[in-house]
Parts: structure tokens; sequence; C-alpha cells
């Protein structure tokens, strides 16, 4: 599906109903980097490049909260139950918040494309439910660790647990059709070269390993067996690949009657691959260039890594809580679309000034803060002309106080409005009765719910 924004775009403003604007399955790759339900807020110091740059961390349930989980049972009852899981109101708020939001993130995510969700072992198991009730778990790749710092002194302090060290990226994908994956790979140590590399050879110099050419199962297996200098085994490739192996010089034998192996070259050889734990990575230090003071600032090529592994050239990456725009600069020298969102306006100008001082050259990105409308939902009808079927589907019960009313005394209203994302399109509709209509206004259906009980008495 087409986006309907432009590349190198970052807004300014709540990421909820600017995604519900965004046009389905627009998006190659999303990473998030959330709050973390850390109780604390965070700033970044006066003075920095990042200043002014701040946000709260810290959850409480309000009435409106618990209406909206209430309002999910319906459409999306595995989540409810995630959500009427967590232990205490703060929790309930805080995966409220994200639950809403990820299932956004589901719609505008391609079949083909993934998913990161970063976040430290304080709402980690949590939030593991809440993917898996989300995008499915059988869609569940990787829970990756990042060791983002060593080991500290805690234990001085008067802690009683281990030394916390590490965060947690939740990798899920789209769908079964998912396809985007470059394996990456990381250069092989000195030790790792001396232990396995250990021959050089003569003429050229180039150190080189032994690998095994036999091939396990024999000929059941698919593999052929045959006598192949003075050996009789089942061996990986059949007898004339082999013989033009030998020609180039990539068989060896090291005494007669010995099985031959294979010569593998450490200049051929890709590195190892890289694992679920990240260890490799450092945070970004005080003296590093791509420092702004971030309260939360992830290293460059802690996203340069993701976006490598799980986009290609020209695939649209979106961050929707981009903070300090790291992705976004990572994804800009790695020639993949990009776009952005965060609450903060700081955000758009620390894209412009670090690609600029990191990747070079003039830059300035496309700042926005309306809400995108969706051209992925073709010609609608007047949302008014769906009173008839409505009225059917709502058996002519207002969908608020549940009155039941003759349709002249119902109007046909958003479900979510048009303000904060909605569209006109009959999923998003219900009737009201003139009353409730007046009561949620352009508001939520959580909001209704919430003046109506107040209405009756309360809880």
């Amino acid at each position: 599906m087409t986006s309907n924004w432009a590349n190198q775009t970052i807004w300014t403003g709540d990421n909820l109903p600017i995604m519900r604007g965004m046009n389905s399955e627009s998006v190659d790759l999303i990473y998030l980097d959330p709050p973390y339900n850390s109780n604390a807020d965070y700033a970044a110091p006066i003075g920095s490049r990042a200043a002014g740059a701040a946000f709260k961390d810290t959850w409480s349930l309000s009435d409106v909260d618990a209406e909206w989980i209430n309002l999910m049972e319906a459409k999306h009852p595995a989540l409810h139950r995630v959500l009427l899981a967590a232990m205490t109101d703060s929790d309930k708020s805080y995966l409220a918040y994200m639950a809403v939001r990820l299932l956004e993130m589901r719609r505008i995510l391609k079949p083909a494309g993934s998913i990161y969700l970063h976040c430290d072992p304080t709402m980690g198991a949590h939030l593991k439910l809440l993917m898996d009730a989300v995008f499915g778990r059988g869609n569940y790749l990787n829970a990756i660790t990042w060791k983002r710092t060593t080991t500290k002194n805690d234990y001085a302090q008067g802690a009683v647990h281990w030394p916390r060290v590490r965060d947690v990226l939740l990798h899920y994908r789209a769908s079964e059709n998912y396809t985007s994956f470059n394996q990456p790979f990381v250069p092989l140590s000195d030790e790792q070269v001396g232990k396995k590399y250990r021959h050089v050879e003569e003429s050229s110099g180039r150190r080189y390993r032994l690998d095994n050419l036999t091939g396990p199962g024999g000929s059941a297996k698919g593999n052929p067996e045959y006598e192949f200098m003075g050996v009789v085994r089942s061996w990986r490739y059949n007898e004339e690949k082999m013989l033009k192996l030998l020609d180039a010089g990539r068989i060896v034998q090291t005494a007669p009657g010995r099985v031959p192996q294979y010569k593998r070259y450490l200049d051929e050889s890709k590195g190892v691959s890289v694992g679920d734990l990240w260890a490799d990575i450092p945070p970004v230090n005080s003296q590093a260039n791509e420092r702004t003071n971030y309260p939360t600032q992830k290293p460059r090529k802690l996203l340069e890594r993701i976006i490598e592994a799980s986009s290609n050239e020209g695939n649209i990456v979106l961050d929707p809580f981009c903070g300090c725009a790291t992705t976004c600069v990572a994804a800009e020298s790695l020639h993949r679309q990009w776009v952005g969102i965060d609450i903060s306006p700081k955000a758009a100008e620390l894209v412009d000034l670090r690609i600029r001082e990191e990747l070079g050259g003039l830059f300035d990105c496309i700042r926005r803060a309306d809400i995108p409308r969706r051209t992925d939902l073709g010609k609608l009808p007047s949302y008014s002309s769906h009173g008839k079927s409505l009225y059917g589907e709502q058996g002519g019960n207002c969908n608020g106080c549940g009155e039941h009313f003759k349709p002249r005394h119902l109007t046909v209203d958003h479900i979510i409005a048009r303000n904060k994302g909605g569209t006109d399109h009959i999923e998003n509709l219900q009737l009201l009765c003139g009353h409730c209509n007046a009561v949620k206004g352009d508001r939520g259906m959580e909001y209704l719910r919430v003046k109506l009980q107040l209405a009756r008495g309360g809880r």
C-alpha cells in the first residue's frame, strides 16, 4: 500500500491520532523505544543539544482508561484479558496506553515487515503478553538482550539484587509472509582466527581452515556415495563437483588414505552470525560525537543493526517515539525512507542537526503537526448515509445509553473523532441519541461511558 506522507517527515504530537491517519500496510519496519513505566520523570540538561526535551514516565489509572479497557472486550478479547491481568492500576494504565498504539502499528505494518519493541525488564514480561495478543504468539521471533551498561557496584548502596545491565528488544513479524531479514555478521576475533584458521597457504599467504566434505546419512539422504582420492564415503557434492574443487585447489588430503577436506579461506568468511545476545554495542558515552544528552538516547549502531537486518534500501522505517531521532539518522545513513513521531518538537530540530553533523551536507526534514488523512479507503459515501444499516445493527438502541429510539432520534456519530484520526468508514461509525451525542462531542467513547456512569451514580 502507498504511504500518505513524504519521506523524511517528523511529526510533532501524540502518535496515536497520527498513526490512525496513516494508510494500512504502508511501513516495512517499526522500531519503538516507548516509556517503560519506570515511575520517573526525564529531562535533558539545560544547555545541551536536547535541552527542552522532557517526558513523564509515571502512570495512574483514570476512569477514562478503565472504560477504554472495557471497550476492548468485544473486539479484542485476548488483549482485554492481558490488560485485566495487570497487577496494579499503574500497570493497567501503562498497558492500555501501549495496547491501543500497538494495534495501530500492526495495521500500518506491511505483511512482509516486522517490529522491534525496546523495553527493559520493568514491564518486559507484560509487554511480551501484549505483543502476543496484538501480533499473535506465532509471529514472535526473538527477545533480544542488549547489554546496555557494564556491571555496577549497586551492592555498595545496599542493593540486594543482581546488577541490572540489560534491555530487551521484542521482535515480531507482521505475518507469516515476513521476508525482510538479512543475517548480520561480526568479524572474528583474533582468538577465533588463531583457533579456527590455523593454516597458512604458502603460495598466497592466505589463512584457511579445513572443513568436512562428507554428507550425513548416505545416499538415502540424497548424498552420493563413491570413492574419491582413495576414500569411500557419502559426500556433500557429486563427483563432478568434487573434481572441479580439487582442480581449483580447494580440497586437501593431509595424508594418503585420510578423508579429504575442504579449504575455507579466512578472507572469504562473513564472520560470526549475530545471535540474540548483543554485548558488542556500547551505550552512548559522554565523549561520543552523537551524544545529545537526550535522557534515553540509544546508540546509532544499535539502530543500524536493526535496520540493516530487517529492511532493505528504499524501505520505509517508522519510529513513533523517535525522541532524539536516532532511528531517523540511522535510516538515512542506510538509504532507507523514514518517518518519525514525537510529542516534543525537539525531535525535528535534532534530526536536522544530527544528519548535518553526522552524515554531512545540508538537510531539512519535513515538519508536520497535523493528522494525515488516509487515502487507502477509496471514495467513501457520506458518513450520514449509514444510518439505516447502523440502526439494524444496533437494534434501534443508542450505542451510548442503550435506550431504544426511533430512527429520527438517533444520529450517526464517529467512534473515534475525525480530529483524533478517525475515518468515515462504517467500522468507525455508530448511532447515538441526541443527549449522548452532545455529551460525547469530539471525544472518544470511553469518555461518554464515564460520563454516563457518573450520571447514574458511579461504579
